[in-house]
């Protein structure tokens, strides 16, 4: 590394450990909950948190934590790719000082492998491992994303395809939405398109990788956009080109969430179609947690926290992307069909919950219907 490599690093390091952020130090969950099955589950339905070996991540630039810890006022600093802080698949540190599902899943299964630490991009393995995340990815480009995991899965010599049990994250749409207006819902952003493209990814990894959990992240109202950068020339600004329909006057706030809700119902449609639900070893589960809320993150003043965000006002912050895994580990922990469709962004103090010793196991469509049947003797 040379030297004004090495300074540059220096200067975002010590930058990023002023930044606020959010663990939850000492977090502890019933023991039971701690413990592996007896005997390695063969049904995704009695998955225990620990029996997961391997976690990794598709999606756009939030997945791959552009800007989350870059300091403020540095917009330039939003392009390097902050994997290691990533809500889904960051490995930074630990959930004391920052919370990721990644962190919390260490709890439950120390040796876990996959999760992302560092700055870099999805083909540097050293910082990326797992996390195939894009910038500008769009539903379309998962499907190269879920073939490029594969493959690295498959060739990587401590992963057992056949046998160790994966937790896959996936959050896509927004880079969709951001050009939806463009081609309106005939073209290549239409839903219909979005769910095939979606559908066609989570194919991929069913057809290459068994025992296989695919936790997906809901769609947000990206009207929220436009509060965010109300009356900040500079921010409004940089949104013109990362994301031109929020710029356009003429697609409206509701014609925006119009659009993100179905993208919102394309995600419910795939789960409820049980398409992913046909074979005991693989499975699919949306989170929704983010679905029903329309008010970003505010001050007790009301005004927006931009604590949550990074310097271009759309991507997430250190903070942000803890917030958002607090919210998203705890709807992982719900049963299907009493999930939080809406959060309260703007409370940190809000609890992050444990699995349910009654029924300690990664929650899916059939466990939530009937978890007495997925126990083992």
């Amino acid at each position: 590394m040379g030297l004004n490599v090495f300074s540059l690093f220096l200067t975002f390091s010590i930058a990023s450990a002023s930044l606020p952020d959010l663990g939850y130090p000492g977090w502890t969950c019933d023991p039971s909950l701690y413990k592996k099955s007896q005997q390695v589950p063969t049904s995704a339905h009695s998955v225990r948190f620990s029996d997961i070996k391997i976690i990794g991540a598709l999606g756009d630039s939030l997945t791959a934590a552009n800007g989350a810890g870059a300091p403020k006022g540095d917009p330039l600093a939003v392009i390097l790719q902050y994997r290691g802080l990533a809500f889904q698949c960051g490995g930074d540190s630990s959930l004391d000082e920052h919370v990721t599902v990644a962190n919390v899943m260490k709890k439950f299964s120390p040796n876990i492998m996959g999760y992302s630490t560092g700055i870099g991009s999805a083909n540097v393995w050293e910082v990326s491992k797992l996390n195939q995340a894009v910038p500008g990815a769009q539903a379309a480009d998962i499907i190269t994303q879920a073939r490029a995991l594969v493959q690295i899965m498959q060739n990587h010599r401590d992963i057992d395809i056949k046998n160790d049990w994966k937790l896959i994250n996936v959050f896509i749409g927004a880079n969709d939405m951001c050009r939806y207006c463009e081609e309106k819902e005939n073209g290549i952003h239409s839903k219909a398109n979005w769910k095939q493209n979606v559908t066609t990814a989570i194919q991929i990894l069913k057809d290459h990788l068994p025992r296989t959990i695919v936790s997906m992240t809901g769609m947000f109202d990206m009207r929220m956009l436009r509060q965010i950068d109300h009356d900040k020339y500079f921010c409004d600004g940089l949104h013109v080109f990362e994301c031109p329909c929020e710029k356009k006057s003429s697609f409206t706030n509701d014609d925006v969430s119009q659009a993100c809700h179905l993208y919102m119902d394309a995600q419910q449609e795939i789960q409820d179609s049980g398409i992913f639900d046909t074979s005991d070893d693989f499975t699919f589960v949306l989170q929704p947690f983010f679905n029903g809320i329309t008010i970003p993150p505010l001050k007790p003043d009301g005004e927006v926290n931009l604590d949550w965000f990074a310097p271009d006002c759309f991507h997430f912050s250190r903070l942000g992307h803890a917030n958002v895994a607090k919210h998203l580990w705890n709807n992982i922990v719900q049963p299907v069909g009493s999930k939080n469709h809406i959060v309260n962004l703007s409370d940190p103090t809000i609890p992050l919950n444990c699995p349910d010793a009654t029924c300690p196991f990664i929650r899916t469509t059939k466990n939530s219907v009937d978890c007495s049947k997925y126990f083992t003797a």
